[in-house]
């Protein structure tokens, strides 16, 4: 399978692709759906037909990067972790048309975008990244997955924006790839995939990162990935380690350990993203709140905060993958109309589905551009759309 790859020269025909995308998404109809009927009765005007979209959680690769993952993957003897499950399915080629689809920067993806009104994606490489990679490896393809992005936007400037990819096994070269990224490739963000080797942000010797991103305005979309060795145990049964349940609870839990620890009084304009509706983490604001109240155990290290305040500061969410109207509407009361944003986890999601959710939500028209495009603009700083 992985011979179609190898001659990086070669185009990603559309002929040679097989786009059935029955074994990932074969309950996108009933999903859609379902979030139809949760939308019934609650709509107001739909969204009109010049509506600007920007989609703010769309994966993608490169060659390198697949050539990388296959040789971990192949040299692993480790089966049960979703991480090695879902990479032996990419590459080797029983995810249908997944890899083309990551691959592909020019044909497919603009076509499915103009198809449905989608005027740009903010690109980022997908999960696990190069977080499972060797450093010194890890170091070397974030730097190239970089540099292709960059030269991907550079050609579509008002399609693409981007996020950096670092190697958080390297802090003090993650933070000089941030200032690369920002200074020369003018990239918008920094993707990091949850836990690196079962360590988390919040522990000091990863600070140098959120020092680099602050200093730097690059806002940290923290996406999921497989629990920690830690915490997978009870994940491991009934494929909860994935999607299905595994990636919220893994990144939901960072993103309140970088909280807990203190980083947000250190770096208090850092700006974190969570996607999947805020991974669920705001569901939680009251109790958070309650349980740091004097007297309740709320963390080993005192913040200067309650919970609900760094919430609203320093973290900012988006959709993908979640399109539930209430879950919307509590998003939008609790945490601030500016700090919630449109995705659609492209290629892992539909685009029409995404689409019609957020054209059909019940929401104002000032309400539908914040989320689908003006919230983005402001918080990634994109300056051609």
């Amino acid at each position: 399978m992985f011979s179609r790859y190898e001659n990086a020269d070669n185009r990603l025909e559309d002929e040679d692709m097989d786009f059935d995308r029955r074994t990932l998404l074969a309950s996108a109809t009933t999903a859609a759906a379902a979030a139809a009927t949760l939308t019934s009765g609650l709509a107001k005007a739909a969204a009109p037909k010049n509506q600007i979209r920007i989609a703010t959680e769309e994966a993608f690769s490169t060659r390198e990067h697949m050539r990388a993952m296959k040789a971990l993957v192949d040299s692993a003897p480790e089966v049960t972790r979703h991480d090695y499950r879902l990479w032996r399915l990419i590459t080797g080629d029983q995810l249908a048309d997944t890899p083309a689809r990551l691959l592909d920067l020019e044909k497919q993806r603009l076509a499915e975008m103009d198809q449905y009104g989608v005027n740009m994606q903010l690109l980022s490489l997908t999960s696990p990244g190069v977080q499972m990679l060797a450093t010194d490896v890890a170091v070397g393809v974030a730097e190239s997955v970089n540099d292709e992005m960059a030269e991907a936007i550079a050609r579509h400037p008002t399609r693409f924006a981007g996020l950096a990819t670092v190697a958080p096994q390297d802090p003090a070269r993650a933070a000089q790839e941030i200032e690369r990224a920002k200074t020369k490739l003018k990239l918008n963000g920094i993707v990091i995939n949850s836990q690196t080797n079962n360590e988390y942000l919040d522990l000091q010797k990863y600070w140098p990162i959120l020092e680099a991103a602050e200093a730097h305005d690059m806002p940290i979309y923290i996406h999921p990935r497989t629990p920690s060795d830690q915490m997978r145990a009870p994940f491991d049964d009934y494929n909860m380690g994935s999607a299905f349940w595994g990636y919220g609870m893994e990144t939901s839990t960072h993103f309140v350990r970088i909280m807990m620890s203190g980083a947000f009084d250190r770096f208090p304009n850092l700006k974190i993203v969570l996607g999947h509706m805020g991974e669920a983490v705001h569901f939680w604001i009251w109790r958070l709140d309650y349980m740091s109240a004097p007297g309740r155990a709320r963390g080993e290290t005192p913040t200067k905060k309650l919970p609900s305040e760094y919430l609203r500061q320093n973290l900012r969410i988006t959709t993908s993958g979640q399109e539930n109207p209430h879950a919307l509407r509590y998003s939008i009361d609790v945490l601030g109309l500016e700090n919630v944003m449109w995705a659609i986890d492209y290629p892992y999601q539909e685009t029409p589905g995404a689409v019609s959710f957020m054209d059909n939500a019940p929401l104002s028209q000032q309400e539908r551009d914040a989320v689908y495009w003006q919230n983005a603009k402001r918080i990634f700083n994109i300056t051609t759309i």
